[in-house]
């Protein structure tokens, strides 16, 4: 840990905690400032003047970052009627209510998404409580409860993302991994952030985005400028 706070105190260092930079000079920052050995995952947290209690300001939805994640996504597929179509998209797990009652009785959560198609949907809600905390209850929003369970698999496979406000009124996602050039990067920030100022809510008076930053695996953060038009 000691080793750890070390190197975090010497990335610190080679940059201005204060100051918002170029999204070029950052991404070059985050790469310098990574601690792992491993290929660390970069994110961006974009912080939002939303007020998350009112459902009109509540941010949800779903986008394929053109450069990819870097990530592998098990696909679990709950399904009664798009079994072969969903084998046949490469899902990792098909099956229907027995998947349900797997999840529920064995705590079985070897997988990063649901797909669900629409008549699973009422049996699928009873375990709510175990799937919504861990972030894993499809959502038609989000483009995981649909009859076009191919189209949505192939989606996720793609590097998908999901991205929503959290009780704080921010945004987390990731951007890719350290190893990623930094055109990857640009252009999956530019597309994130895209489809974020376009979600601004009506009700939002002023600035709407206050800040942006970009942070590797335990990296500090780097504030990132932006325009708000």
């Amino acid at each position: 840990m000691a080793y750890t706070s070390k190197k975090l105190k010497a990335a610190k260092a080679k940059f201005d905690s204060q100051k918002q930079y170029s999204l070029s000079e950052a991404i070059s920052l985050v790469k310098q400032t990574s601690i792992t050995k491993f290929d660390g995952t970069i994110d961006v947290a974009f912080n939002l003047n939303v007020d998350p209690r009112h459902a009109d300001q509540q941010i949800r939805g779903a986008m394929v970052l053109p450069g990819g994640t870097g990530k592998s996504q098990k696909v679990l597929v709950i399904t009664k009627t798009k079994e072969a179509e969903a084998k046949a998209a490469g899902a990792d797990f098909v099956g229907g209510e027995e998947m349900i009652d797997r999840i529920s009785k064995e705590n079985w959560f070897e997988f990063d998404v649901i797909v669900a198609t629409p008549e699973v949907m009422a049996q699928l809600g009873k375990i709510g409580k175990l799937l919504g905390p861990k972030g894993l209850m499809p959502n038609p929003k989000t483009g995981t409860v649909t009859p076009n369970v191919a189209n949505a698999i192939n989606e996720i496979k793609k590097g998908k993302v999901e991205y929503r406000t959290d009780k704080e009124g921010n945004i987390h996602s990731i951007l890719g991994k350290v190893s990623f050039s930094n055109e990857d990067i640009t252009k999956n920030f530019n597309a994130l952030f895209d489809v974020i100022k376009r979600a601004k809510p009506v009700a939002v008076k002023g600035a709407y985005i206050q800040n942006i930053s970009i942070s590797s695996t335990m990296g500090p953060g780097i504030k990132v400028a932006f325009d708000q038009n």
